[in-house]
């Protein structure tokens, strides 16, 4: 009897203390009892090479936020940085030391700007290996990438990590998928997107390896301005890459010489009899036409104000509405650029721009300047006065649009023939890209090039040969 009554005794004590564990157990942090649990362990464990578990603890942002990406970046930090964050400590953000010792993963900073900061041998999305900047402009940044997944040479368009940027970076998206669809061989001239992802709020668009801009070229060459056969051979690609995105309903809307790319920039240096310097001449003028981040289909909205300042048409500039003859106008511009090495209009001010165009171009018509909300005209003129200082500036820096002929050649009255015609004011009147591809200037291009006709390319892509290129950005 005794000796069941102190069984019964113990068998009561054993379950009070098991039950006395599981409470102490509930009010214990559960990430604080597996740290405890991970040191006890450590303390038994007479091997310095014991597995240790993973601690899985919330990864909080700067703004307090969890963050289940920020768990893979701290995979190996060390146990004591855990406890650490355990403690209420900001982590520091180390970077992560990768298997391979020529792959560096990123730690992930944006500067004040929103640009991402990077270093070469950064490796994104585990695949792209950045090899160098190419450029940089208001939306980010161009890297030369290594895709480690396909070992090629590609150019990486880095988005800031801003609202408004990367909302644009995604309106380019959905056109260069539609491009894509639209023309599956890339016959059409237009950059071709290899790919696109968002790292860590970054837009990343990956594009074919291409060479200077036209405008680059140009302005590493001291503006000396390109020969005819090269102003007859890019003019003419431009207006079938542009045709082409005007047949699927689409515009352009910043057309410019910084945003058409050699294929290729190799060169020749030749010496001009004339002025006894060197110059240098393109091997192949092959082209590319880039940056579609204003594109605009024609049934969606239209922002008031489209182009950059220089090549900017008219009607925009009055605020009358603008369609694809607004893209036409920008290419006569880029032409008259490419034939003299100077801008057409070189001013940044709407009334003294339009001064400009008069002067060039003679009179904007009635009907447009009485049609404006804009305060630029007065009784249906221009509210200009030419003996001012602006006044004199225009004069002095534009002429009429037939004395900018260098030569009196059949060559070169034509290309100011089909200049004039893309110059027309009224864009009703504004000659198409379909017209303007049978002009006569483009006659004397060989068959190969007339891709109208043959859709051929001229030069093959480039070799397998890495060679420095970047990408242009705005001015």
């Amino acid at each position: 009897m005794f000796t069941d009554a102190i069984s019964s005794f113990y068998l009561v004590l054993a379950k009070l203390m098991f039950n006395l564990a599981t409470a102490v157990q509930s009010f214990v942090p559960q990430p604080a009892l597996q740290m405890f649990q991970l040191k006890r362990k450590r303390e038994i464990s007479c091997s310095p090479a014991a597995e240790e578990p993973e601690v899985k603890v919330p990864r909080l942002d700067d703004n307090g936020i969890e963050d289940p990406t920020r768990r893979e970046r701290e995979r190996n930090q060390s146990p004591e940085a855990i406890e650490g964050l355990l403690n209420g400590q900001r982590l520091v953000n180390r970077q992560v030391q990768p298997e391979a010792a020529d792959e560096k993963q990123p730690s992930i900073r944006d500067d004040a700007d929103g640009h991402l900061i990077y270093q070469n041998g950064d490796v994104l999305q585990n695949r792209y290996k950045i090899l160098d900047t190419l450029g940089e402009g208001t939306f980010g940044r161009v890297v030369k990438v290594r895709d480690l997944h396909m070992n090629h040479v590609m150019a990486l368009k880095v988005i800031k990590n801003v609202d408004k940027y990367r909302a644009a970076a995604e309106l380019e998206i959905t056109a260069l998928q539609k491009i894509n669809q639209m023309d599956p061989n890339f016959k059409h001239l237009c950059v071709h997107m290899l790919d696109w992802f968002d790292f860590h709020g970054h837009t990343c668009i990956g594009f074919e390896m291409l060479g200077l801009s036209v405008f680059d070229f140009l302005k590493q060459n001291n503006y000396e301005p390109y020969p005819m056969e090269h102003v007859r051979h890019i003019s003419y690609q431009l207006c079938f890459a542009v045709r082409f995105l005007h047949e699927n309903r689409l515009t352009h809307t910043d057309l410019k010489p910084e945003n058409i790319l050699f294929i290729d920039s190799e060169y020749t240096t030749v010496t001009l009899p004339q002025k006894a310097v060197q110059v240098r001449r393109n091997k192949c003028t092959d082209i590319r036409l880039i940056d579609f981040g204003s594109a605009t289909f024609d049934d969606e909205q239209h922002s008031a104000i489209v182009s950059t300042r220089h090549y900017r048409a008219p009607e925009v500039i009055l605020e009358l509405g603008w369609a694809q003859p607004c893209d036409v106008w920008s290419i006569g511009c880029i032409m008259f650029e490419l034939y003299l090495g100077v801008t057409l209009f070189p001013t940044h001010d709407n009334r003294e721009h339009l001064a400009m165009m008069e002067r060039i171009l003679g009179a904007i018509p009635y009907r447009m300047a009485r049609k404006t909300k804009t305060k630029y005209f007065r009784y249906g003129k221009l509210d200009w006065e030419e003996k001012s200082a602006p006044g004199r500036y225009v004069r002095e820096h534009c002429k009429p649009l037939h004395r900018c002929v260098i030569a009196d050649k059949p060559d070169h009255l034509q290309l100011f023939d089909l200049i004039r015609k893309m110059l027309e004011y009224d864009p009703a009147n504004r000659i198409t890209l379909d017209k303007a591809l049978r002009h006569p200037f483009f006659a004397k291009l060989p068959a190969n090039q007339r891709l109208h006709e043959k859709c051929k390319n001229c030069c093959a892509s480039p070799n397998n040969a890495e060679r420095e290129r970047s990408h242009s950005l705005s001015r």
